[in-house]
């Protein structure tokens, strides 16, 4: 049964997103331009419930598999995301309710007991900053949704080389899901994700790396370089603003794909460029899972990315695009 989960999501997904967009409700969640934005044109920002809803009814088949700390987090992130595409609420609002999410699962994963406190207070931090971070990635055509599907996959592939097809299949479900959302997000895109599917698959990439890793499947190393390349732009755009004193938690164009397209690299490009990132990365944290800490392969990625940053910094210095 567990085979036919990824498929129910895929077509559960784009079977929600279409009656979306031919409804009024899409009509009134729109992400209107700005002078921060990459798009020209309103577009609906409801396609995260249809990526959600299409992973639900594929877990909800497998629903006796998986964690209450998993899913408890996961709805209270999906309904709260929910509200504030409709409503715009307050930063302090969405950051406390992702406190709350995180909160449930340290404390329901039982990782307090079984590696200490100081690593419980640790993945607090690092659920609630990688939640945040995929919703700073999802600002371009088929970006967020490319990179759910490719690191989604990566893990489910993962778990099949150790033989967890449960675990597997779960993580397939989640990228099928993000492969129906595309059908509707790659460019030029009908619908945006919205923090309703962007601010759960950030929590995901964290919960079942971890999960993942709780089970022996990996080290703590493989999720973060499978999730790299959206981890490595996301953290050193928000370093740097930071440090000259912006508020991180203001709309802006300053990420490295932002640029990348403000450059007249392009939306299809970008993605597709990104999606290459994504494929090296999960290639390499497969072919090196086994190892403890694969240190030619992180400095590979690092110098990957190091180039990747070089390139477009230089080109934008030389530029007179304005922020």
């Amino acid at each position: 049964m567990i085979h036919y989960l990824p498929a129910i999501a895929f077509l559960t997904t784009c079977l929600v997103i279409a009656f979306i967009l031919s409804g009024r409700f899409s009509q009134s969640i729109q992400d209107i331009p700005n002078e921060r934005s990459l798009h020209s044109k309103a577009v609906p920002r409801t396609g995260g419930i249809g990526l959600l809803m299409g992973m639900f009814a594929g877990w909800l088949l497998m629903i006796s598999s998986l964690a209450w700390w998993l899913v408890a987090p996961l709805l209270v992130l999906f309904v709260i995301s929910i509200m504030d595409d409709i409503k715009n609420l307050p930063v302090k609002s969405r950051l406390l309710a992702h406190m709350v999410a995180a909160t449930l699962f340290v404390v329901g994963s039982g990782v307090a007991n079984e590696q200490g406190f100081l690593m419980a207070v640790l993945l607090f931090f690092i659920v609630v900053w990688v939640t945040n971070l995929y919703n700073f990635m999802d600002g371009s055509d088929g970006l967020a949704g490319g990179m759910a599907l490719i690191g989604f996959s990566s893990y489910g592939i993962a778990a099949l080389l150790v033989q967890d097809d449960v675990f597997a299949y779960a993580n397939f479900t989640i990228a099928t899901a993000a492969l129906g959302f595309l059908f509707f997000n790659f460019h030029p895109a009908k619908i945006f994700m919205g923090d309703a599917g962007s601010i759960p698959l950030g929590f995901l990439a964290v919960a079942m790396g971890f999960w993942g890793m709780q089970k022996g499947h990996w080290s703590a190393w493989f999720p973060l370089l499978v999730f790299s390349p959206f981890i490595v732009d996301a953290t050193l755009t928000l370093v740097k603003r930071s440090l000259r004193g912006a508020k991180i938690t203001e709309a802006h164009r300053e990420h490295y794909y932002q640029r990348a397209i403000q450059l007249g690299v392009g939306h299809r490009n970008v993605a597709l460029f990104e999606y290459g990132l994504m494929f090296i990365s999960g290639l390499l944290a497969l072919v090196s899972r086994e190892q403890d800490f694969p240190w030619q392969v992180l400095l590979f990625c690092l110098l990957m990315y190091a180039i990747c940053i070089y390139r477009i910094d230089t080109r934008w210095k030389d530029s007179k695009v304005e922020l």
